[in-house]
């Protein structure tokens, strides 16, 4: 049987200011109690990495009135602060044309309407800049059912000219101020053959002018890349950019959990690799590029997810969002932004989705019914801004500025067998086993009573997957069944009771399943 080791600190506070500390370390097997000690008063400001930025398909979805009234509510759920898609420069959203002498002709008016609803949120603009309009286009080559162009630019004088153009109406739309809290990426995925029909010193001459065109406006905004997948690139792309750092703002590179890397369509068979790939992936990057002349500079991953296919069912699933959590909070101290790939189903890559749940990558489905992945990121959101210091490290336990204490803990198993492949295994109905207790002890806590509110996630809780599957998954829904399912994933609280602090000692005890998150807040009543 595995085990896990905890540490339990016991903080003994003397009458000469003098604080003594004992640790016993604590062999807990995996069926047996899990205790997660903290001291109200040692405590640490918290990293909001998770909430820097979110994904979203490509830009012309954004024109979409559901798709704004989703992301309005992940603004206010979870407080996502920028946002990145696909196919900003491309057709459907008609930035450039050429005349009949092959004169350039900017529009910038659908690019207005989405950056405008964006900024109208609170919500700012990571651009990627991409892909290439079609009559700036040196071939035909494109990816998606949307048919993003690829390929580099016929002119690269027209293209410097158009990215010139963009950013200048930016500043005059906009002003300079706001436009220098903006990030410029060049490109998505040059490494792979299905984003850029060149090679890798194409990429980095696209890179370069781009860069300049964007720093020929002001020097003060931030352009970054390659925007790889996986760090691939990595070594060349550092050593690139250490030759010319004033064109370099930021690093960004993507990361999954799978095998595989990419699949246009989703046809591939897709399998859950190690649970902490990621983290270790996201580890040895950071090593890289501190030790390089680009030390200091700013990380973004700008995609993340479990899985880079469009159609895995692992991502409707309740274990999807413990395992969000093991990576964000594996990674949280490391990098500038976690950019979860992406916020809703509205996402067209492999063409419209056809079923309610059908693996998509996204927090909210068509019909904005929300995943369990939402809800773990609507649980970190409500963590209040000071970190108490934990040794356990499935958990978060913090405090707001009015005292109150908000603890976030779980439990990530992989489940998926090393024979099996997601699309056969997740998308079947998978009970959770019984792992035993665990404690939320905390110190030093100020006397009182406090109101308790416990929220969950798990096996047929806020798991509005398995309740679309036990409804027989049907390729489409009834009015009354997706109201049945919207409410079995509300996010009301399983319970609420009052508890009353005595000698500064808080501990509340819970029943852990697989990959049940557990988020629960205490209120401080008012005398």
């Amino acid at each position: 049987m595995k085990t896990r080791f905890y540490t339990v600190l016991i903080m003994f506070f003397g009458t000469f200011q003098s604080n003594f500390v004992v640790a016993q370390q604590v062999v807990v097997e995996k069926n047996s109690a899990r205790t997660i000690a903290v001291d109200y008063k040692n405590s640490e400001m918290r990293s909001n990495v998770f909430q820097e930025c979110v994904g979203a398909g490509r830009a012309n979805e954004g024109l979409r009135a559901d798709w704004q009234q989703q992301l309005t509510l992940a603004k206010k759920d979870i407080g996502f602060k920028f946002i990145r898609f696909h196919g900003l420069l491309h057709d459907d959203m008609y930035v450039y044309s050429e005349d009949e002498n092959g004169n350039p002709i900017y529009n910038w008016q659908y690019v207005d309407k989405l950056y405008d609803f964006l900024l109208s949120i609170g919500v700012r603009p990571f651009v990627e800049l991409g892909f290439m309009p079609s009559a700036l286009a040196s071939d035909n080559k494109t990816v998606f059912w949307w048919k993003g162009n690829i390929t580099p630019p016929k002119s690269y004088d027209k293209w410097s000219a158009l990215i010139t153009a963009l950013v200048k109406h930016f500043e005059e739309r906009y002003g300079r101020a706001e436009v220098e809290k903006w990030y410029f990426e060049v490109w998505n995925e040059p490494n792979l053959k299905e984003f850029f029909s060149s090679n890798r010193e194409e990429y980095f001459k696209l890179y370069e002018v781009s860069a300049k065109a964007v720093k020929s406006v002001s020097s003060t905004y931030r352009v970054g890349g390659p925007a790889t997948s996986s760090s691939t690139w990595m070594k060349e792309t550092l050593q690139f950019f250490s030759e010319q750092p004033a064109l370099v703002d930021f690093i960004s590179t993507h990361a999954y959990g799978t095998k595989s890397v990419f699949d246009e369509f989703g046809k591939r068979r897709t399998q859950m690799r190690e649970a902490d790939g990621i983290p270790i992936a996201i580890r040895k990057l950071r090593k890289d590029v501190d030790e390089s002349p680009l030390k200091g500079r700013e990380i973004h991953i700008t995609e993340w997810n479990s899985s880079p296919n469009p159609k895995d069912p692992l991502h409707d699933t309740y274990q999807n969002a413990s395992y969000a959590l093991n990576v964000l909070k594996k990674t949280e101290h490391l990098v500038n932004s976690m950019s979860y790939w992406t916020f809703s189903d509205i996402f067209e890559e492999a063409g419209p989705p056809v079923t309610p749940f059908h693996g998509g990558f996204g927090l909210l489905t068509l019909q904005s019914i929300k995943k369990p992945t939402y809800y773990a990121y609507k649980f970190l959101n409500g963590l209040g801004d000071k970190e108490l210091k934990n040794e356990d490290a499935s958990s978060w336990v913090c405090k707001d500025k009015n005292g109150n204490i908000q603890a976030l803990f779980w439990d990530y198993t992989l489940l998926s067998p090393d024979s099996s492949y997601n699309q056969q295994f997740y998308s079947r109905i998978i009970p959770s086993r019984n792992l035993g207790n665990v404690s939320v002890s905390v110190i030093n806590v100020p006397d009182g009573k406090y109101k308790m509110l416990v929220f969950r996630t798990g096996f047929k809780k806020n798991d509005s997957f398995t309740a679309y599957k036990d409804m027989g998954a049907p390729t489409s829904l009834s009015v009354n069944q997706e109201l049945a399912i919207k409410k079995a994933s509300d996010g009301t609280a399983d319970t609420s009771e009052m508890v009353e602090v005595k000698g500064g000692r808080l501990m509340k005890t819970f029943e852990m399943r697989e990959n049940d998150v557990f988020f629960v807040q205490f209120f401080k009543v008012q005398k």
